[in-house]
């Protein structure tokens, strides 16, 4: 299960942070270390999300 979720996270981690970046850029903080903060924090939301979704699928 944690090849699958390993490959999950790649897809899941992408998606999530790219999310908070257009959320960061939309709410109009443009500086780098808050776009930088948005990816941080969505590829760490994207382990616990990437876990779930691997451990349905299995």
């Amino acid at each position: 299960m944690i090849r699958l979720a390993a490959m999950l996270y790649s897809l899941i981690a992408t998606a999530i942070a790219g999310s908070a970046v257009i959320a960061v850029l939309a709410a109009g903080m443009i500086s780098s270390a808050a776009i930088i903060y948005a990816a941080a924090t969505g590829a760490v939301v994207a382990v616990p999300v990437s876990w779930l979704v691997a451990k349905r699928l299995y």
